[in-house]
């Protein structure tokens, strides 16, 4: 009933899936740091109350501190039920544990993709991809801490650009067959 939709349902029979990724774990370091620091907070409250202190107070002190790990828990759950599922047609991120959110972009709308590093990403494994279209900006825009970015931004241009290689190749054989049919039209009318 509350599981998550496999990202997978929403593909049509004709779409072929080129990435199905998760975010990098670095997405969850605040997080983890601000729950951290918030327990410890209510900790060094707790033992800084007088000792005659009202139960009341302290009772309200680890109520709040239950509060903020379930918060924590609910931030781990959502980054795990999150998907960022590239196909030869379109983008999709699915987020949601209670309610699903589906964003799509059509690949043939990407106008330009760029892709960002900074050194934290680049000694942890983890990259931002920022989508351009023509004209409006998308749900899709900007996604962060995506995980191989190298083999993620290898996959998504050869998908969007296409194979520079292939498409030279094939447009010298297009060349090269015109001009054997302009060349057989020249000797048919000699």
């Amino acid at each position: 009933m509350f599981a998550p939709r496999d990202p997978d349902e929403y593909l049509l029979d004709s779409e072929r899936r080129v990435i199905r990724v998760r975010r990098h774990w670095a997405a969850l370091v605040w997080d983890l740091f601000e729950a951290a620091g918030l327990l410890v907070g209510l900790v060094l409250v707790s033992y800084l109350l007088p000792a005659g202190s009202s139960w009341l107070f302290q009772n309200i002190l680890w109520y709040a501190g239950l509060v903020v790990l379930i918060r924590f828990t609910y931030q781990v759950l959502d980054w795990y039920v999150e998907r960022i599922v590239v196909t030869d047609k379109r983008f999709l991120i699915t987020t949601g544990i209670f309610t699903t959110n589906v964003a799509m972009m059509p690949v043939t709308k990407v106008t330009d993709l760029t892709f960002h590093r900074s050194l934290m990403g680049r000694m942890m494994g983890y990259g931002t991809l920022i989508v351009e279209s023509a004209g409006q900006i998308q749900a899709l825009n900007r996604i962060e801490y995506v995980p191989n970015p190298t083999e993620v931004e290898d996959a998504i241009s050869g998908l969007v650009f296409g194979d520079k290689k292939g498409q030279q190749q094939d447009r010298f054989s297009m060349l090269k067959a015109r001009r054997a049919a302009v060349g057989k039209r020249k000797t048919a009318k000699l």
